[in-house]
């Protein structure tokens, strides 16, 4: 880990407030973390991460990616990437999203990531309440599991910034929705230029972002 970032102010009191998470739930069979993001925004795809993690992993740093800082999320994708025993990133398009609506969709792209593992873990970890089985791996839902497990926190992680990166490329085509900044949730900012210039391709209809009336482009 750069232990430069550890030195910085404002990460020693991000690290003084953040809880250490569980490296496992239990001690025996493979588990793989798994969580999504992008599941209440506006525009653009769902995206999801797989990821299993050696039984000695740890980041001080580590947590639930909508409590970690921007700069620190993209660090941490560095040091998941480099010690986790396998890790998988995969996604959902809004068009998709659209057909299937947004919680099939989440559910889907987690399942995608899976496919993408080489190694099958022998338990899933998912973030949240309810979960559409996979094949016949067994699995656990737990509430707000990415404040909790690191294996969690760790998918959290991918998801978010895969899909940050993935939303930026799509501001180029689309600058006036600043997705850069917003990344397609529904900001002020971004409510206002949908206002202005309508919804594009990127927006998901089914949200039901504008009334009918408006112009679709």
């Amino acid at each position: 880990m750069n232990k430069s970032l550890l030195n910085k102010p404002r990460v020693n009191l991000f690290l003084q407030k953040t809880r250490l998470l569980k490296s496992r739930r239990q001690h025996i069979l493979v588990e793989a973390g798994c969580d999504e993001a992008g599941r209440g925004c506006f525009a653009g795809p769902v995206f999801a991460a797989a990821v299993i993690l050696p039984k000695d992993f740890f980041h001080p740093l580590l947590n639930d990616s909508k409590q970690v800082p921007a700069d620190t999320r993209n660090e941490l994708r560095i040091f998941i990437e480099a010690n986790a025993i396998e890790y998988a990133v995969a996604f959902v398009s809004e068009e998709e999203i659209d057909h299937i609506n947004i919680l099939r969709a989440s559910f889907k792209a987690m399942h995608l990531a899976l496919d993408k593992l080489k190694n099958r873990p022998e338990l899933l970890l998912i973030d949240g309440n309810h979960f559409t089985a996979y094949k016949r791996t067994p699995h656990q839902c737990i509430i707000k599991g990415d404040g909790i497990y690191a294996s969690i926190a760790a998918a959290s992680i991918l998801a978010k910034t895969y899909r940050d990166e993935f939303m930026c490329r799509l501001h180029e085509e689309f600058p006036h929705y600043h997705w850069q900044k917003n990344k397609g949730y529904g900001t002020p900012e971004h409510r206002k230029a949908i206002e202005e210039f309508g919804l594009c391709k990127y927006h998901r209809k089914s949200f039901d972002i504008l009334p009918a009336q408006m112009k679709i482009f």
